[in-house]
């Protein structure tokens, strides 16, 4: 085992025993809130935990500053210096300090939530947590919850607990709550080994923005659950340049993964403004704005139906919106994401890393939207890779799924070719399984994935590892014209009753009733596919320019495919014959004598 993956375990391991010691105060909630709402308590009273902790070294700092500048208007920038952080706390208490109080816990609780900044407060109010303080006070279970989050085993402090921890275990703590509360807690965060397999391809084959002083670049994740996605980016490229400049920005819908996600970006220093709430798809908050990368797991398999009014709108302000290209169904938004990431790429140098199922490789007929969407890409040549994962890699679906590499850089550096890894058996069986997740995508998977989008070539990748599992990953860089083909419609003439065609104004009148369709290749000239294909059968067909359609789509599952020889059918005649031998002996052996 690498000493990469050692540390992911050991981060792992120390992150699963202190959400452990967290989710044990559910049991305090026990009879005052049903299990599946415990969540709706324990997660803000985690990121609250996590602010107290933050803080206290500066706590006495931040009263005399605060005595200081109580009258001023401007007082905010002078608390927020004396902290150390985008957030204060001007209460006289702690949790420390609440518990000293028993008797006034309700009113002291009060008092030191609303020493909080506005920031913390609007964190707080978004996951309706205020009302869930009077719930536990009329339990009585207030003072409790807050001794179980002062044990002396949970210092959360960020000597104790690093950011890349707090991931781990915010990620555990809503897979808990998702549990309880019969959601998928794969709609909220991806497993770690997915985010960095995407954020070393996102950094292979790229160049970045540099200065005489490093790396400049920013990252926005569209849909970023816990933000786990821009902090593994971030700790990515400060593993490249210690003092990189990453400025991370992400849009998130849920309320408690935004909380979380707003609260770990002001304890690590970044900007809260970055990270904003809303639905990406109907209300955009980065409208205007431009990325170096891009890096997300958007929702796939969920309708668009809600957003339907403001996306429809958009499409019809074509190349000024986002989803100028087309529409897909209304059953699955996905690609309405990958175009919303598309528009949020650096002209000439943006990329991004996106997740996909497979039905945004091949739905939707030549004409239809997904396969506009696809054209649009394509023929825009920003389509670098795409990459199969193994099935069993996430949380909650063990269906094939797909990393989409658009790089707005590649006509320069890859012009006219498509580069498929299929990676669905470059993985390692898990010990113990998550859900549906089965399977790990290690460090040397990881590493195998990458040297074969770095080399970008047709070539098959095997090594056997330590424990004997072989892992597998096969490339293949393909033209693009390979992926488009013509959508023809094919005419036959209309007959009359004595045989002879029909013919109007001089021309052939066509019968619907014979109407077919043909596609054709880009590769392909069409009269030289009617010629050889058509022709020889309907000699007097014709092609109705007028609806002639271009469509794309990618025979992932076609172009690796493999033939297998069949068994000569003599062998299997034998085989047979054998198995028939075989068995009447054992009957003669079991009933004796001959039969």
């Amino acid at each position: 085992m690498s000493t990469s993956e050692e540390k992911i375990n050991e981060v792992g391991a120390h992150a699963q025993k202190t959400a452990n010691l967290i989710w044990n105060a559910a049991n305090s909630l026990f009879g005052a809130f049903k299990p599946h709402e415990y969540g709706l308590v324990i997660l803000p009273m985690c990121v609250i935990k996590r602010f107290n902790d933050c803080l206290l070294p500066t706590w006495d700092k931040v009263q005399e500053t605060y005595q200081k500048v109580f009258g001023l208007a401007m007082k905010e920038g002078f608390l927020k210096t004396a902290s150390g952080y985008q957030f204060y706390n001007t209460s006289k208490f702690t949790f420390e300090k609440l518990l000293a109080d028993p008797e006034n816990i309700k009113d002291n609780f009060e008092d030191y939530l609303n020493g909080f900044s506005e920031n913390v407060k609007t964190i707080l109010a978004r996951m309706n947590f205020y009302q869930n303080v009077d719930r536990m006070v009329e339990a009585r279970c207030l003072y409790q919850v807050i001794t179980d989050f002062n044990a002396e085993d949970l210092d959360m402090g960020p000597e104790h607990i690093s950011t890349v921890d707090m991931g781990y275990i915010f990620e555990n703590l809503v897979q808990r709550f998702s549990e309880s509360y019969n959601e998928e807690a794969g709609a909220h965060f991806t497993s770690r080994d997915i985010i960095y397999l995407m954020c070393d391809l996102l950094l292979t084959n790229g160049g970045m923005e540099t200065k005489g002083d490093g790396i400049h670049c920013t990252v926005y994740d569209m849909a970023m659950g816990t933000s786990q996605m821009l902090t593994s980016m971030e700790e990515r490229l400060k593993m490249l340049d210690a003092n990189a400049d990453v400025q991370t920005f992400g849009q998130e819908i849920n309320p408690f993964t935004m909380g979380i996600a707003v609260a770990d970006t002001m304890i690590h220093g970044g900007d809260p403004d970055n990270m904003r709430f809303g639905d990406t798809l109907s209300d955009d908050q980065f409208s205007g704005y431009k990325f170096d990368y891009v890096i997300s797991n958007p929702p796939f398999g969920i309708d668009w139906k809600r957003e339907a009014s403001e996306v429809e709108k958009e499409h019809k302000m074509g190349e000024a919106g986002r989803f100028a290209p087309g529409l897909p169904k209304k059953s699955d938004g996905q690609m309405l994401f990958m175009l919303n990431g598309i528009s949020k790429l650096k002209d000439d140098s943006g990329k991004m890393a996106i997740i996909q199922n497979g039905s945004s490789l091949f739905t939707g007929d030549a004409g239809s939207g997904p396969s506009d969407i696809r054209k649009y890409i394509i023929e825009n040549d920003w389509l670098d890779a795409i990459v199969q994962l193994p099935n069993d890699s996430f949380y909650n679906t063990g269906i094939a799924t797909y990393i989409w590499i658009i790089d707005k850089a590649k006509p320069v550096r890859n012009p006219g070719v498509v580069q498929l890894i299929d990676a669905s058996k470059c993985y390692e069986s898990r010990r113990k399984n998550i859900g549906n997740k089965r399977v790990d995508i290690t460090g040397a998977c990881r590493n195998m994935i990458v040297r074969a989008y770095g080399e970008y070539r047709t070539e098959n990748y095997e090594e056997t590892l330590e424990n004997g599992s072989k892992i597998i990953c096969k490339s293949k860089v393909m033209d693009s014209p390979e992926f488009g083909y013509y959508k023809v419609t094919v005419e036959s003439p209309e007959v009359d009753e004595d045989g002879n065609i029909v013919l109007k104004r001089g021309k052939k009148v066509a019968d619907s009733s014979k109407r077919d369709t043909e596609n054709i290749p880009l590769t392909e000239e069409i009269d030289s596919y009617m010629e050889r294909e058509v022709l020889p059968y309907k000699p007097d067909a014709w092609i109705d320019k007028k609806k002639t359609k271009i469509g794309y789509e990618i025979p992932f599952t076609r172009v690796f495919y493999e033939y297998k020889q069949l068994e000569p059918a003599d062998q299997i005649a034998e085989r047979i014959k054998q198995r028939e031998k075989l068995q009447l002996e054992k009957l003669q052996e079991l009933f004796g004598g001959e039969q």
